[in-house]
């Protein structure tokens, strides 16, 4: 590949990104393609100390703005120290979320008003857009018995309300809505091979659009 490419996956907790993530870089690189996985947040050194404040569920009173704050930090050095270099290399980079979620969770969930959003986000980004946001859709009640079917603790936003994960839900759907050239919805409440399948065939389709 003359340029890089982006993918992110995103959705409800629970609806097998990480599972899906595994599969699409198995693969990629089987197919000969250099693949980084990233996440959000986190990614580098300083945005995986961010994580661990913002999903900390031992720290409730983090404030919506000082919370949207620390993503936008997390995500202004994600880009600049990863994702860029990565795809000035050729590589294709997979992020488990990136400001999709933002959007969805801090201005659909929590409420904080779109331009404040967007001039944070702006600021983090630089001018970069990922080239697809993949979106796992599931009713995040099912996603959280999936999570705690797995033994796993809760993090701080996964402890919040039924409601505002289903804001979060519908923020996504709403995005995918506004901008379906950068958006692709599937269905996770099908089977693993079924989600993993219908990924690969967009993916598939995707590259072959970046490579001809």
């Amino acid at each position: 590949m003359k340029k890089g490419f982006m993918f992110v996956f995103d959705g409800s907790n629970g609806a097998g990104k990480t599972t899906v993530i595994k599969g699409v870089e198995k693969y990629l690189t089987l197919k000969g393609f250099d693949v980084l996985l990233t996440r959000e947040p986190g990614g580098t050194p300083i945005g995986e100390k961010i994580r661990e404040v913002i999903l900390d569920p031992s720290t409730p009173e983090i404030c919506h703005m000082t919370e949207l704050m620390l993503f936008g930090a997390g995500r202004a050095q994600h880009v600049q120290e990863k994702i860029i270099p990565a795809l000035a290399q050729g590589k294709i980079v997979i992020s488990d979320r990136f400001d999709a979620a933002t959007f969805s969770f801090q201005h659909f969930a929590r409420g904080i008003d779109l331009e404040t959003i967007v001039k944070i986000n702006n600021l983090a980004l630089a001018g970069f857009t990922p080239d697809m946001n993949i979106i796992l859709d599931l009713d995040p009640r099912e996603g959280l018995k999936r999570v705690i079917s797995r033994g796993e603790g809760l993090d701080r936003l996964e402890d919040e309300k039924s409601d505002f994960l289903a804001k979060a839900r519908d923020g996504y759907l709403k995005q995918a809505e506004q901008n379906p050239e950068k958006f692709e919805i599937i269905n996770a409440a099908q089977s693993k091979e079924d989600v993993l399948s219908d990924v690969i065939n967009i993916i598939d389709s995707l590259l072959e659009s970046q490579l001809s």
